[in-house]
């Protein structure tokens, strides 16, 4: 007759541990997203800041790592928090899905937020997009006019002068802006840092405010470069 509790009682622990290890590397990936929209910002300083900025980031930890060690040292982290972060969601959602009655959908629904219900389809296009960026920018580096594609600035600026490159990254800023919205709040609540209304208050804020930041931050360079302030 015990059989039942211990095993609900280890899919209970376990299912924490999962949204743990979501709300961790999610932290982890707020904090890349954060220094790598100051970044993108060097380009109000022009060409030769921004791509100072570039060059730098290759040369950190120099002497005592290779040229790059370091870029790609934060590279391999944040593929293991990416493949930590997707493994748990959909762990997660396959027992949810497995758990979830046609009357518990319907009430869900009703009452969820839409960035919430938006968090699925909104992590499989942010996803799809991180691979297009890394194509675009970084591992094969496409320039849509044809120009060069060893200057960082000059890839930037031709990329977002092309309407629907700009179009497609500032979709992929909104899904970003849900995402943190909501991912913020579940990570403070796994983390126990939503015990009283206050707590929520905060952490809702706190969402808020780093969506609108970060997208927003993230948003402004290609808009102006597509609007020739940026060029």
């Amino acid at each position: 007759m015990r059989q039942p509790l211990v095993t609900g009682a280890r899919s209970t622990r376990s299912t924490i541990a999962l949204k743990m290890l979501m709300a961790v590397s999610g932290l982890v990936f707020i904090g890349y997203v954060l220094a790598h929209m100051y970044g993108n910002l060097k380009a109000f300083a022009g060409h030769d800041a921004f791509n100072e900025y570039a060059e730098h980031l290759r040369e950190l930890g120099e002497p005592l790592l290779p040229h790059a060690g370091a870029l790609w040292l934060i590279r391999v982290v944040l593929l293991a928090a990416l493949a930590v972060h997707v493994w748990s969601a959909v762990t997660l959602w396959r027992r949810a899905q497995r758990a979830r009655t046609v009357k518990y959908v319907a009430k869900q629904n009703t009452h969820s937020s839409f960035s919430s219900r938006w968090m699925r389809w909104g992590g499989l296009a942010l996803l799809l997009f991180v691979v297009w960026h890394l194509l675009n920018f970084t591992v094969v580096k496409i320039n849509p006019q044809g120009g060069v594609t060893d200057d960082p600035y000059n890839l930037m600026v031709d990329s977002f002068q092309v309407w629907w490159m700009t179009l497609i990254y500032l979709v992929a800023m909104a899904a970003l802006a849900m995402h943190l919205r909501h991912g913020v709040w579940s990570a403070a609540q796994t983390l126990g840092l939503t015990n009283n209304a206050k707590a929520r208050r905060n952490a809702n804020v706190l969402g808020l405010g780093l969506a609108v930041v970060t997208a927003g931050g993230f948003a402004l360079v290609p808009i102006f470069v597509l609007a020739g302030v940026i060029d």
